[in-house]
C-alpha cells in the first residue's frame, strides 16, 4: 500500500464526512429567539381579548404556529431568567440574588459551563446576539483590576482600551452588539460591540430632555455616549439583527444560524421611538408595546426577504411578568391589564410574575393555529435545541431543562406531561414548585414586591392585596385548576399535598437538578 493511496483514501473519507456535514446542515433549522423584557401574559391580544393595544404581527405569529398557555420564565426578574435560558440551570442553585446594574459582574456563567450558544456552535451554527445581555461581565480599570461596582463609581473607573470579559462573545456568540444591562435604566448608556465600547459614554445624562410620564421614571442618572439615543435603542437592535440576517444568508447560505434578539421593550422607561409616539391610543407604554410588535414584524419580514423563513424556527417570549408602575398606571388610565388573568406582577411568585407568553413558528413542523396547555419553562430551550440538532450534553449542563419538542410538534396541542414538576424563583430566591394542578410557595406573601408600600416605586400595589385565608401558614398551596387566581391558600386543608411538594422541593435543591 503506497503512501499516495493512503492519502487518497483519507481524502475520500474526509470528503464524505464534509458532504455529510453539509447535508446535515441543510436539514438543521435556523433559530430566531426573540426575548422581550417585562412583557406580561395579558399584554398581547392573542392571550388577552381585552388587551388595549393591537399586536397584529405577534398575533399572526401565533396563528401560524403554536401558542403555549402554560409557559413560565425561570425567574420573576431579568438577570436570573437570562442566565437560565442560556444554561438550562435555575439560578437559585448558584445562590445569586438580585440583578446586575451598569457594568456589574462578573458574568454568572462560569467559563467551564456549556451554554446554549456553544451547544449550537458545536452543531455548526453561526451564532449572534443583539440587544440586552444582563448576565454580568467584567470591565477593568487603568491598572487592569476588575471593576465590581456596577454603579456610577465603577463606571467612572473603566479603561476603555481594555476589552470587557465574560460577555456574549465569551459565551458562544460569534457576534454581539448591545448593552451590558437594562439599556435605558442602568447608569451606563453605551453600546458594546463584541467586547469593546467603540463610543464610550462621556457626557452626563440630562434626564430633563427625556419624555416625562408615569412610565418614564425608571431611568437612573448616569453617563451617555454620543451615539446613544434613549428613544432609538430598539431600532438600533433591530437594524443590527437585520444586517446579520442579510449578511449571513448572502455569504453562508448553507450554514444554519442562531440569532438571539433581546429587546429593550417593554422594560421601563417606556421611551418609544418618535414614529410610534401617540399612535397606540393607550399612552406611552401602549406606544412601546406597539413598537415591540412592529419590531417582531420587521424581523419576520426580513426572514422572508433573505429566503430563510421556511427553514427557521421562530421563538417569541418574555423574561418575566409586567412591571409594577406599568400595571398600576395602565390599569388605572387605560383599562389594560398586562397580567390578566393572573395574580401578581414582576418579582412576585404568583402566576403573574412568571407565566409568560411563548409562541413558536416552524413551517412544515409546527401545526399552524395550535394551542398547548403543556407546562413548560424557558430553561427547556437547552434540551430542546439539543434534541433538534441531534446532540447530547454532559450531566453538568442543562440541569433543569426538558425536551419539549414533542409538545411543539403535536398536531392537536395534546398535553404530553413532559415535566414532572416546574420550579419558580423570585429576586430574593423565594422558591415555589408546581406539579400538575398544585402549586406550593415555600414562603409567605409575594416573595418579591412589598404590597404595603404607600408611595414610591411599589406604591399602588396595596389595592391588589387579597385577604389571607391562612395567615398563620408559613407557605402557600393553591389548586390552579379550581383557583387559577391563587386566592385560597390550602396549606392547612391539604397537609399531605403540602408536605409532598415541600419535600420534593427540598429534594431537588439537594440533588442539584430537576431533569433526569
Amino acid at each position: 500500500m503506497t503512501l499516495r493511496f493512503i492519502y487518497l483514501c483519507l481524502g475520500v473519507a474526509l470528503t464524505l464526512v464534509l458532504t455529510a456535514d453539509v447535508v446535515r446542515a441543510k436539514e438543521l433549522p435556523n433559530i430566531l429567539l426573540i426575548l422581550t423584557d417585562d412583557l406580561g401574559y395579558g399584554d398581547l391580544a392573542c392571550y388577552n381579548d381585552q388587551a388595549k393595544v393591537a399586536t397584529p404581527n405577534i398575533d399572526r405569529l401565533a396563528s401560524e404556529g403554536i401558542l403555549f398557555n402554560d409557559a413560565h420564565s425561570p425567574s420573576t426578574v431579568c438577570t436570573p431568567t437570562r442566565y437560565s435560558i442560556l444554561t438550562g440551570q435555575m439560578v437559585f442553585r448558584l445562590g445569586y440574588r438580585g440583578v446586575f446594574t451598569g457594568v456589574g459582574g462578573p458574568c454568572l456563567i462560569k467559563p467551564e459551563r456549556l451554554t446554549l450558544a456553544e451547544l449550537l456552535q458545536k452543531a455548526g451554527y453561526a451564532t449572534a446576539m443583539f440587544g440586552k445581555w444582563h448576565i454580568g461581565l467584567t470591565a477593568f480599570d487603568k491598572e487592569g483590576k476588575p471593576i465590581r461596582n456596577g454603579g456610577p463609581e465603577g463606571i467612572a473607573k473603566i479603561d476603555y482600551s481594555r476589552p470587557f470579559v465574560g460577555g456574549p462573545v465569551d459565551q458562544g456568540f460569534d457576534e454581539f452588539y448591545g448593552t451590558a444591562s437594562c439599556p435605558t435604566t442602568d447608569w451606563f448608556y453605551a453600546y458594546i460591540d463584541g467586547n469593546e465600547v467603540p463610543v464610550p459614554p462621556t457626557q452626563k445624562l440630562d434626564r430633563k430632555k427625556l419624555p416625562r410620564h408615569p412610565y418614564g421614571n425608571d431611568c437612573r442618572g448616569g453617563v451617555v455616549a454620543s451615539n446613544f439615543n434613549h428613544e432609538e435603542v430598539d431600532l438600533v437592535f433591530l437594524r443590527k439583527s437585520q444586517e446579520f440576517l442579510r449578511r449571513h444568508t448572502k455569504k453562508n447560505p448553507k450554514l444554519p444560524f442562531f440569532l438571539f434578539h433581546s429587546t429593550q421593550a417593554v422594560h421601563l422607561p417606556s421611551f418609544a421611538a418618535k414614529q410610534f409616539q401617540g399612535k397606540s391610543g393607550a399612552g406611552p407604554h401602549g406606544d412601546f408595546l406597539l413598537e415591540m410588535d412592529w419590531v417582531v414584524g420587521q424581523l419576520l419580514t426580513t426572514l422572508k426577504e433573505v429566503g430563510a423563513a421556511e427553514n427557521t424556527l421562530v421563538i417569541f417570549s418574555s423574561d418575566n411578568g409586567p412591571e409594577v408602575p406599568t400595571i398600576v398606571a395602565m390599569r388605572r388610565d387605560h383599562k389594560h391589564d398586562g397580567a390578566r388573568p393572573w395574580r401578581g406582577v414582576k418579582r412576585d411568585n404568583w402566576e403573574g410574575g412568571h407565566r409568560v407568553p411563548l409562541i413558536m413558528q416552524w413551517p412544515g413542523k409546527i401545526t399552524p393555529g395550535t394551542k398547548s396547555n403543556e407546562t413548560v419553562c424557558l430553561t427547556d430551550f437547552f434540551a430542546t435545541f439539543a434534541a433538534i440538532t441531534g446532540q447530547t450534553y454532559p450531566k453538568d449542563a442543562g440541569e433543569d431543562s426538558f425536551n419539549i419538542l414533542p409538545a411543539m410538534l403535536s398536531k392537536t396541542g395534546k398535553t404530553e406531561n413532559i415535566r414532572p414538576y416546574t420550579l419558580h424563583q423570585t429576586i430574593s430566591l423565594a422558591l415555589a414548585i408546581r406539579q400538575g394542578k398544585w402549586k406550593y410557595l415555600d414562603h409567605q406573601g409575594s416573595g418579591g414586591n412589598p404590597y404595603n408600600a404607600a408611595k414610591g416605586f411599589h406604591g399602588g400595589l396595596g389595592q391588589y392585596t387579597l385577604p389571607e385565608k391562612a395567615p398563620k401558614a408559613p407557605g402557600q398551596l393553591y389548586d390552579l385548576a379550581k383557583d387559577p387566581g391563587e386566592t385560597t391558600n390550602l396549606y392547612f386543608e391539604q397537609p399531605e399535598v403540602t408536605q409532598k411538594l415541600k419535600q420534593l422541593l427540598e429534594t431537588t435543591k439537594k440533588s442539584g437538578r430537576s431533569a433526569k
